[in-house]
């Protein structure tokens, strides 16, 4: 990242955010109306801070700007408090306020289906379940032409229309802050192309957001240019727990004002050798994963303080606690995959190797069983899908990347997303099922055996809240 950090009147300040997107703030502005470089919000598990490389948070940039025909705005969904995301909480806040009236109720993707009934309060909270409930929004794509498969069935909660050439998928807003660690763009990376630079890769989201969720035209090149920047420029994370205290004491070094310099390019970490050729990779051969992935809290294993020792803690737990690891499309046991055999020792940092970040530094879209039917919930659709060449038949809740490349093998498949400002975006994996960090760790310990004690969980829960 570039630029030079400002920040105005010295202190943090707490800011409000309006329906519609756009930051006030009880603290002095400047002439223009923009806001100082680092912004606090408190959350459950403490406090997040937010800065901009950007020099200020200005309220002028087509971030904050109605470019589409429905009144939303980039910030109608992603909001500063909860990390540049979206929470259930926060939705439904705005539900009451406004009567549901608030822009991110609108039908074309907020509602449990197209078209829905918005006449009456209750007809609106029906038919915006979903988003009210775990912060989804539906995502309608069509089935590639030619893929190598179909759907053959769908079982809908909702009853909406036959959806058998285009499928509903219910999605969480991913963060659009800590972009510039991004390896790929959006759950399914549809909004990157191989070879593709990042930046290109957020223009291209920017605009299909536009004319998608916002219901606009492309924006202007000058308006996606200002927008990406102001993107590039974000970094969030947690910076005070309630318990421990501030994250920058006692030579701990999370918050945000190492994050904002913290260096980053594609493939860095890598550990299966999959160093890429493209814009922003690293130079040179990829050398390996260092396990050590987050070093923010060493400095607080000998603490006097019990809560700073269970970070520290956790902290080492994810970077060394050691586990079979197989049967994950994408990373091994399926044919083709970059490691064709078990991992028998690996760690939560295989998947998670970004530096003090904690998403693949390369795009790696992975089926970890999130969307099996075993998994289902009833708040979600069910999907038949038959591969055309086999007749072999799967089910599931999100066919994931296979409804951008058609191909049967990714299925299932989804980024991993960035770990920092966990605290402030729950619930989590990208279809919400998990409500708190607990339940996520709850998910791993069985999926992949890894016989967690109580203390263990604790300690990773408290690393996890403290990011």
């Amino acid at each position: 990242m570039t630029g030079t950090m400002r920040v105005v009147g010295g202190a943090a300040v707490v800011a409000i955010v309006t329906l519609s997107g756009a930051i006030v703030s009880s603290g002095r502005a400047g002439a223009s109306g923009a806001l100082p470089a680092s912004l606090t919000y408190s959350n459950p598990a403490g406090m997040l801070g937010t800065l901009t490389a950007g020099g200020s948070f200005d309220q002028a940039n087509p971030f904050f700007a109605e470019l589409g025909t429905n009144g939303r705005t980039c910030g109608t969904c992603h909001r500063p408090a909860e990390a540049w995301s979206i929470t259930p909480s926060e939705i439904a806040g705005r539900f009451e306020r406004t009567a549901g009236l608030d822009p991110i109720f609108r039908a074309n993707d907020g509602s449990n289906c197209a078209g829905a009934d918005l006449s009456t309060l209750e007809t609106r909270r029906r038919s915006f379940s979903a988003l009210l409930g775990k912060g989804l929004i539906r995502i309608a794509l069509d089935v590639p032409v030619d893929a190598e498969f179909e759907v053959v069935a769908v079982d809908d909660p909702y009853r909406c229309d036959a959806r058998l050439k285009s499928v509903s998928m219910y999605r969480r807003p991913l963060p659009t802050a800590n972009l510039s660690f991004l390896s790929a763009v959006m759950w399914d990376g549809r909004a990157s192309r191989p070879g593709r630079a990042i930046r290109d890769d957020l223009v291209a989201q920017a605009i299909d957001a536009t004319e998608g969720h916002a219901q606009g035209t492309s924006p202007s090149t000058a308006q996606l240019s200002a927008i990406v920047d102001f993107e590039l420029g974000l970094v969030a994370a947690q910076v005070r727990d309630r318990s421990a205290g501030s994250l920058s004491a006692g030579a701990a070094k999370a918050g945000t004002s190492l994050l904002i310099n913290q260096p980053f390019c594609i493939g860095i970490n890598d550990p299966l050798g999959m160093h890429p050729s493209t814009p922003g990779a690293c130079l040179g051969p990829s050398r390996g994963l260092d396990p050590a992935v987050f070093a923010l809290f060493g400095a607080w294993q000998g603490a006097a303080s019990p809560d700073r020792q269970s970070i520290a803690r956790g902290e080492a737990l994810f970077n060394t606690r050691e586990f079979v690891i197989d049967n994950v499309p994408g990373l091994n046991g399926v044919a083709g995959d970059p490691v064709t055999g078990p991992i028998n020792k690996g760690t939560c940092t295989v998947c998670h190797d970004t530096p003090n970040v904690g998403n693949h530094s390369v795009a790696m879209a992975l089926n970890i069983g999130i969307t099996d039917p075993s998994r289902r919930t009833s708040d979600l659709p069910l999907y038949t899908l038959r591969n055309v060449a086999t007749g072999v038949v799967v089910r599931t809740t999100d066919p994931g990347r296979a409804m951008v490349t058609g191909k049967w093998r990714d299925v299932g498949k989804f980024k991993g997303p960035i770990l920092r400002g966990l605290a402030a975006r729950p619930p989590y994996f990208h279809d919400g099922s998990a409500a708190t960090p607990m339940d996520v760790l709850a998910f791993y310990d069985k999926r992949f055996h890894i016989r967690l004690t109580d203390r263990e969980k604790a300690d990773l829960v408290a690393f996890l809240l403290a990011l």
